[in-house]
């Protein structure tokens, strides 16, 4: 069931990021790996420790290879994004790196992560933030374009300090933050540049959940799917149109494998075993 692959997110994003630090990662910035206890879950993981996970121009384009290689791979069937280190999500752009780039390289970089967030937003499975530390800017933002964000206990930072800088969010965070938690927090957070805790931002609406150890995780069904594109197009559309979509949604559900082992197990009193097919 959907709950248990949040329960999933909220209880091992430490677990998560022990089996993600090995040898042959170190090179890179931004990589996939499968959950092999938990079929059909997927890590996309973030992995820049010295820099807190700041947005490299290299972790961007390694970012997008791995949204490329989701988009087109039918086993991920849910696919959480988090921090390869413990107490680390990601402090937003490189602003090291971005001193030594001329404004032509800034532009692009901008547009090239707006591209990237629209892609994470756009994917046809549910997508997870496992914030299990600062989310700051381009972090709070890459974490706004996920279905769902779930907080560390212990997170303190998380929040969009650009105009602090003289800046404003430029990947997207004036436009989702406002749609997730209203326009009057979301002014409150982008003109005082202030961060929140994970209390509060759960509070706000900021994330969806605060980690608890004493959960389990679950196998996700191929309905997830359906339903994410049933939600992602209400906005779009007028009441009756969507009512249709919907329905059509709903019937490409109805000759799945995963719909006839739903119905088998339900009538051997079982948990089904989806396999999204």
């Amino acid at each position: 069931m959907i709950l248990h692959s949040f329960r999933f997110a909220r209880t091992n994003v430490k677990v998560l990021s022990r089996r993600f630090i090995q040898v042959q990662a170190a090179e890179k910035q931004a990589l996939l790996k499968p959950i092999e206890s938990h079929p059909g879950v997927w890590g996309l993981a973030l992995n820049r420790p010295q820099s807190k996970n700041a947005i490299s121009v290299a972790l961007l384009q390694q970012f997008r290879e791995c949204l490329e290689t989701v988009l087109y791979d039918k086993s991920v069937r849910v696919l959480i994004l988090h921090s390869t280190t413990v107490g680390s999500f990601c402090a937003g752009a490189d602003l090291i790196e971005r001193r030594s780039m001329t404004q032509m390289q800034v532009t692009k970089f901008l547009t090239d992560l707006r591209d990237a967030l629209g892609k994470l937003e756009a994917l046809p499975m549910p997508t997870i933030a496992a914030i299990d530390g600062p989310a700051l800017g381009g972090g709070l933002e890459m974490s706004l374009a996920c279905d769902l964000r779930v907080a560390g206990h212990n997170v303190t930072k998380i929040g969009l300090p650009e105009t602090g800088l003289g800046i404003i969010p430029g990947a997207g965070g004036t436009q989702r933050v406002t749609r997730i938690i209203g326009p009057s927090r979301a002014k409150d957070l982008i003109f005082t540049a202030r961060p929140l805790t994970a209390t509060q931002a759960l509070d706000w609406g900021l994330v969806n959940y605060i980690s608890d150890p004493d959960t389990t995780g679950y196998d996700p069904p191929l309905a997830l799917r359906a339903a994410k594109q049933a939600i992602s197009r209400s906005e779009d559309l007028a009441l009756e149109t969507g009512l249709d979509f919907e329905r059509a949604t709903y019937e490409t559900l109805l000759k799945t494998q995963d719909r006839l082992e739903a119905l088998s197990a339900f009538k051997e009193k079982r948990k089904p075993l989806f396999k999204g097919e």
